[in-house]
């Protein structure tokens, strides 16, 4: 019999795992079915599963002023954010595109910043947000001509987008707090996004295209078994039981196990440049973390100083 520790830590590299593989996944699907219909129908799938499974278990539904939030939350992450990487990785690499969305701390941390009452940048974040900005330049300043090709280009630009909505996404979870238990709100979130990428789909002329031949038919189940269900489960699961130090280093996995896939399945450009860009970039983003964690710190310091002035008078 495992321990709940044990079991914690095989949920923890789940995450790290499966979450590392659903680009290459993503990657070999969109060739087979039309990209905002096969992230959509995933995710109305994973939703209502969840949802049903969650009822079942005695969970309640949101209310209706959460499910306000819910919505919001859910289409900046899981629509557009995860919609426009599903498009971009058309044209662009899955282990690039894993790569590229690791940059999301530096784009957070950045907006952040910009907020009345938002923390402000220190030098250990600027170094992190240098890093960053350094990797990505190593990644496209081998061939500049890359970016010059229509396609290519609609590709970068579609998981900035990505990047920028899932940003901001996330600082709007941090700051509106709910009552609802996390998984069922995520499933509402699922299905939410899943209603308004199937919506999208549809009306850009999509349906005509989708067709569930056997590999697309595959990339959308293990999507929503494996990449879905089993991911978030895990994910929930470990953050309940380790530290959130601990988990979020799933990050600067999931990259790496990307870049591998995608050169070793799908033949992807993987050189030594890629390579030391995917550090730098790996690395700047642990910096920006912990630059931001010492700036949280520092501020929680000042506060408790401050109260035990304010008692001492």
């Amino acid at each position: 019999m495992l321990s709940e520790n044990t079991k914690a830590i095989i949920a923890w590299l789940n995450v790290c795992v499966i979450w590392g593989t659903t680009y290459l996944v993503i990657r070999i699907g969109v060739g087979h079915l039309p990209p905002m219909l096969f992230a959509g129908i995933r995710w109305i799938i994973a939703g209502t599963i969840f949802i049903v499974f969650l009822i079942w278990r005695g969970k309640s539904l949101p209310k209706v002023n959460e499910i306000v939030h819910l919505a919001v939350v859910g289409l900046a992450l899981i629509g557009f954010g995860n919609g426009l990487v599903v498009f971009a990785e058309q044209w662009i690499p899955s282990g690039l595109a894993a790569l590229l969305i690791t940059t999301v701390p530096f784009f957070m941390v950045g907006i952040e910043s910009f907020m009345p009452k938002g923390p402000k940048l220190n030098a250990t974040i600027i170094t992190g947000l240098a890093m960053g900005f350094l990797g990505a330049f190593l990644i496209f300043g081998e061939d500049i001509r890359y970016l010059a090709d229509p396609d290519n280009l609609k590709g970068v630009l579609g998981l900035l987008g990505a990047v920028l909505f899932w940003s901001a996404g996330s600082l709007y979870s941090k700051y509106v707090k709910l009552n609802v238990h996390p998984l069922m709100g995520a499933s509402v979130e699922m299905l939410i996004a899943g209603l308004v990428l199937s919506g999208i789909g549809i009306s850009i002329g999509e349906l005509p295209r989708l067709n569930f031949e056997i590999t697309g038919l595959l990339s959308l189940a293990y999507l929503v078994i494996i990449g879905s269900l089993v991911g978030y489960t895990s994910y929930i699961y470990a953050i309940d039981k380790l530290p959130l130090s601990l988990v979020s280093t799933y990050a600067y996995i999931n990259p790496v196990i990307a870049l591998f896939l995608g050169w070793l399945i799908l033949d992807e450009k993987l050189n030594f440049q890629i390579a030391i860009a995917a550090t730098v970039i790996i690395v700047g983003v642990f910096v920006v973390k912990r630059g931001a964690a010492r700036l949280k710190n520092g501020v929680f310091v000042v506060k408790r100083g401050a109260a035990r002035l304010k008692n001492s008078l």
